[in-house]
């Protein structure tokens, strides 16, 4: 038995071509391009990161690391830090030592609430050259293992029905 294949191909022409050719519209598209570049170019965010790989965050026993990714004034970024849980039921906030590592823009904490219960750990920075701006990450944490995969990442300081989101969602994992 003998299986044949025919695969053909079929130039039709694009009618977004023409539209791209009408001055005004061109016009338009690139303006609008331009315009919205700089709200991506160099934006305060955080980033989670292994602090296994970080041999200045490991000598420090950190359990969660994140970057900012600041291109204006790294150094300038300040990170504060709190671990919110839930146990037996209550919620609870700790306000957590953030611990400023040897490259600009690198924070880290350690654990520094209880093992009992759920927990998560919010992350806010802020910088002076981005005026009011403050963006934000929640972690969940699992036996003080942090799961990047699961943080939300803010581009403002996260709320406490965000945070209770995020530790919802870690409760059912």
């Amino acid at each position: 038995m003998t299986i044949r294949l025919t695969l053909s191909l079929r130039v039709v022409s694009y009618p977004a071509k023409d539209l791209f050719m009408k001055p005004k519209v061109l016009i338009a598209v690139l303006a609008s391009a331009l315009l919205a570049a700089p709200l991506f170019a160099g934006a305060l965010t955080l980033e989670v990161a292994d602090p296994n790989f970080n041999p200045d965050a490991r000598a420090k026993h950190a359990v969660v690391m994140v970057r900012t990714t600041a291109c204006n004034s790294p150094e300038k970024t300040s990170v504060i830090a709190t671990a919110e849980g839930l146990v037996a039921g209550k919620r609870q906030t700790i306000p957590l030592q953030v611990i400023a590592l040897s490259a600009p823009g690198v924070f880290a904490v350690t654990r520094q609430w209880p093992r009992e219960g759920v927990w998560t750990v919010r992350f806010v920075a802020t910088n002076p050259d981005y005026k009011n701006y403050a963006t934000g990450v929640v972690v969940p944490m699992r036996d003080g293992v942090y799961n990047a995969a699961a943080a939300k990442h803010f581009y403002h300081v996260p709320t406490d029905d965000e945070v209770s989101s995020v530790l919802k969602q870690a409760t059912v994992e």
